[in-house]
């Protein structure tokens, strides 16, 4: 790859990871609209581990309360706000990493199609659209989040495994349904985030290992700091600016997304 598609592709990683408009989606079809090769898995590997970094290092304060009070529950059994959020985090991620280790051959076989996502990027932008209306008065913060929040987003989180879904996308339109506040929705997602992109990132990285695939090491390097870099940006910007533009701009993203794929593609 030269300088430009790297730089375009682990940006767009970046900047899409963690809104609701699915990274998988445009790293999937950007090759297709430019006419370029496949990036490779260990590129897509970089850029996910760049995306890791920009959100532990976001929430790191966060995390590191969180785990202290999550290892203090495990010994004391006592619960507080921050170890609550840290077992939320942990149950929430149960079902989509069961449904990727189940399902995961099936899904990057037979779901990758433009197609697909395009109907994804539609059918979830107006259900996100639906979400955003009727929690217009949401009220509720992570320090409310329960066991029933927990089964609906971490179930939700399983169909973020279909492109153009929007792992994001998805909770955060679970989160809205279960009265969560915007902001408090989008927080909850980037947290949930963590586990599934680090085991993600660990199983390509073994994979490519087992295969014993040679890495262009500056290729690599430069896509992962480009996407850490952009989607440290772009969480800061998202969580800033949420409460002012809501959900609007993205739904219409979607939507007009979603027209230009099937304007190409049927």
């Amino acid at each position: 790859m030269d300088w430009l598609q790297i730089t375009i592709l682990a940006i767009t990683q970046g900047v899409t990871e963690f809104l609701p408009v699915s990274s998988s989606a445009h790293l999937i079809l950007a090759p297709i609209v430019f006419g370029w090769a496949d990036q490779g898995q260990a590129f897509d590997v970089a850029v996910h581990v760049g995306t890791l970094v920009a959100v532990v290092s976001y929430f790191h304060r966060d995390l590191f309360t969180m785990a202290r009070a999550w290892v203090r529950s495990l010994y004391t059994g006592g619960r507080t706000e921050d170890s609550q959020l840290a077992w939320a985090i942990v149950w929430g991620t149960v079902p989509a990493a069961l449904t990727g280790l189940l399902a995961g051959g099936f899904i990057e076989t037979y779901l990758r199609a433009p197609l697909i996502i395009a109907g994804t990027t539609v059918g979830f932008g107006i259900l996100l659209g639906w979400a955003a209306w009727h929690g217009k008065d949401n009220d509720r913060g992570t320090a409310s989040i329960g066991w029933r929040d927990v089964a609906v987003i971490g179930l939700a989180q399983c169909l973020a495994l279909i492109p153009g879904t929007s792992r994001s996308g998805i909770t955060i339109t679970a989160g809205l349904f279960m009265r969560l506040r915007p902001a408090a929705a989008a927080r909850f997602s980037f947290l949930l985030s963590i586990p599934l992109i680090a085991a993600a990132g660990a199983l390509h990285t073994l994979g490519l290992m087992q295969q014993g695939a040679q890495a262009d090491w500056a290729t690599i390097a430069l896509g992962a700091v480009l996407a850490a870099v952009s989607a440290f940006a772009c969480i800061h910007v998202f969580l800033t600016l949420l409460e002012r533009i809501g959900m609007l701009p993205f739904i219409v993203y979607r939507l007009l997304l979603g027209g230009v794929l099937l304007a190409l593609f049927v």
